[in-house]
């Protein structure tokens, strides 16, 4: 159960490293950040509800208050995909995932805020890591600096601080409801959330065009449908810690396929880079392994 579980999730997190190929792809073709958004999740929305109806499942379970909850963490979803998506108008691919991994130590300020839980000494070492991986992964060493667009940094690291809200809230509400259900109110909120934002784009979104539907559904299926629920069949198979330290395939699954589908060059150095923020991953997990290790024996 536990290797299929590793496999699920491998599979969830893999899937969610291909998104940067639709969205510059959907660049390429002209299409905005609106319409890229847009259509992606209304496809979501669509599929994932689907999927509900099909399963005969049902919210009437789901508490007004817990009803709320998931549809608002849903917007942190949302806020992602406009923050992360706008970087790459103004970064490559492989540096907007790296900012994007920068969800790693801001998640840690979010605990110590909202949960009151003070970093580790290993948290900090995680940190330091972490950005050093970005130094080296961002090129800045070699004096490459010429394509750190300021607005492209500001909206990575937008998009890094939604999707660790997103990770530590929806870790929180309405857990023990069904997997798919709550993935389906939260990209419903999601879809609120991006129609409100790209309320002007509406009309330019034309229901023949074949080619933005078609980018669409392959980002909605990677961004959206895949790693939800391949996250949702394996997290449950193997522990937290493991399922975040396999979550980092994520990075250079994007960063290869950015290299092989969107001819991006990345140096022996910004690989270097790559591998110190999934060593800092690994550290940082290690870390809370240990403080709940001490706070057992402790209790004991």
């Amino acid at each position: 159960m536990k290797v299929k579980g590793i496999v699920f999730v491998l599979l969830g997190a893999g899937s969610f490293g291909f998104t940067p190929i639709f969205v510059k792809t959907g660049f390429e073709y002209g299409y905005s950040l609106g319409q890229i958004n847009m259509v992606q999740m209304l496809l979501a929305f669509v599929l994932l509800w689907g999927m509900s109806l099909v399963n005969g499942l049902k919210i009437k379970n789901l508490s007004k208050s817990d009803f709320i909850k998931v549809m608002f963490t849903g917007t942190a979803m949302g806020l992602t995909s406009v923050f992360y998506y706008g970087s790459m108008q103004y970064l490559t691919a492989s540096l907007a995932i790296i900012l994007l991994f920068q969800f790693v130590w801001i998640g840690m300020i979010y605990e110590w805020i909202f949960s009151k839980i003070r970093p580790t000494v290993m948290n900090f070492l995680a940190l330091f890591v972490t950005l050093t991986g970005v130094v080296f992964a961002s090129n800045i060493i070699a004096g490459d600096v010429s394509d750190l667009h300021p607005v492209g940094l500001i909206l990575g690291l937008l998009a890094a601080a939604s999707y660790a809200g997103f990770i530590f809230f929806s870790g929180q509400v309405a857990t023990r409801s069904h997997p798919i259900i709550r993935s389906s109110l939260m990209v419903t909120g999601s879809t609120i959330l991006v129609l409100i934002v790209f309320f002007q784009d509406i009309p330019s979104l034309n229901p023949t065009d074949g080619r933005l539907w078609l980018l669409g559904a392959g980002l909605a299926l990677v961004g959206g449908v895949i790693p939800t629920l391949f996250f949702a069949k394996g997290a449950p198979l193997i522990t937290g810690r493991l399922a975040n330290v396999l979550s980092a395939i994520e990075l250079p699954v994007a960063i290869i396929s950015a290299m092989m589908v969107l001819s991006e060059s990345v140096s022996l150095l910004q690989w270097i880079g790559v591998l110190l923020i999934v060593v800092a991953i690994m550290i940082n997990e290690l870390g809370d392994a240990l403080k709940k290790g001490k706070a057992v024996a402790n209790h004991d």
